[in-house]
C-alpha cells in the first residue's frame, strides 16, 4: 500500500521542526559573515584595454579584410599576453615575489564582442599593485608583439588606476550571507524532513491505526496537572457540600 504525504502533511512537519530549521539557518548567516568580514583578505581589481591591429598598411583605406583577421587573432593576443614570454618581463621588471605561473592566475583576458579591444584585469591584495602590473603588462605586451607576431600597432585605450575608496572585488559579504541563508534554509528543511522520516514512533491514534492495522477501540486523554488539581478540587467542594445537606 502506497503512502501518501499531504500538503498539511507537510506544513505540519515545517512547523514542528521550525527550531532547528532556524537555528541552522542562522548558524550558517553567522558563519558566513564573520568569515567574510573577519577572514577572508580583500580582493581588489585594476583594468586596462588594449586595442591591436596587423602591421600598419601603407594604404590609408579601410580594408574590411584586414579587420577580419585582426579579429580572429585576438584569441592569440589574449594567450600571448598570458604568456611566459611576456610576464617573466613583468615579474623582473616589477621584482614581484612570484613566478609567471602564480602572476597568471591573478590575471583575466577577454576581448570584446566583434572588437579589436582586449580587457586585460589584475586581482591583488594591494590595489596599486593591481594597477602597477596591469599596466606593465600593457607596456611590455605592446613591445614584444612587434617581434613575436609582427604587429606595431597597438594602442592601450587606457590605462588601470586607484580610486580613492576603491571597494573589493571579492569576498562580498552580502551575497555571500544571502547564499548562506539560502543554503542554511534549504539545508534545515531538509534535515527536518529527513529526521521526520526517521522518526517512527507512535505518536497518536491514527498512527497506531495506520501502522499496525488495528481498529481503535478508545484512547485515555492526557490530563495537565493543572487541570487536574482543579477537578480534585471540584470534587471536594462536591463532597463537601453532599455531605453538609445529608447531616441537615
Amino acid at each position: 500500500m502506497e503512502e501518501t504525504i499531504s500538503l498539511k502533511d507537510l506544513l505540519q512537519t515545517l512547523r514542528k521542526r521550525m527550531a532547528l530549521i532556524l537555528a541552522i539557518t542562522l548558524t550558517a548567516v553567522i558563519v558566513s559573515g564573520v568569515i567574510s568580514f573577519f577572514f577572508l583578505t580583500p580582493i581588489y581589481q585594476a583594468s586596462t584595454q588594449i586595442l591591436v591591429n596587423q602591421k600598419k598598411s601603407e594604404q590609408a583605406a579601410y580594408n574590411p579584410a584586414e579587420v577580419q583577421t585582426n579579429l580572429q587573432l585576438i584569441n592569440t593576443y589574449n594567450v600571448i599576453i598570458k604568456s611566459p614570454a611576456i610576464l617573466d618581463l613583468v615579474v623582473k621588471e616589477l621584482d614581484l615575489n612570484m613566478t609567471a605561473q602564480q602572476l597568471n592566475s591573478k590575471i583575466t583576458v577577454a576581448s570584446e564582442n566583434e572588437s579589436q579591444i582586449v580587457n586585460l584585469s589584475v586581482q591583488d591584495e594591494d590595489p596599486e599593485k593591481a594597477a602597477d602590473i596591469a599596466n606593465t603588462i600593457a607596456k611590455v605586451f605592446s613591445k614584444e608583439i612587434v617581434s613575436i607576431m609582427n604587429v606595431d600597432n597597438v594602442s592601450v585605450l587606457a590605462k588601470a588606476t586607484v580610486m580613492d575608496g576603491q571597494s573589493p572585488v571579492k569576498p562580498q559579504p552580502i551575497l555571500n550571507i544571502a547564499i548562506a541563508l539560502v543554503v542554511g534554509l534549504m539545508a534545515g528543511t531538509g534535515l527536518a524532513f529527513i529526521l521526520e522520516y526517521l522518526d517512527n514512533t507512535l505518536k497518536n491514534e491514527q498512527d497506531i491505526e495506520k501502522d499496525l492495522g488495528l481498529p481503535i477501540l478508545g484512547a485515555i486523554s492526557v490530563i495537565e496537572g493543572s487541570q487536574m488539581e482543579a477537578r480534585i478540587e471540584k470534587n471536594k467542594r462536591n463532597s463537601n457540600a453532599r455531605g453538609e445537606t445529608i447531616g441537615s
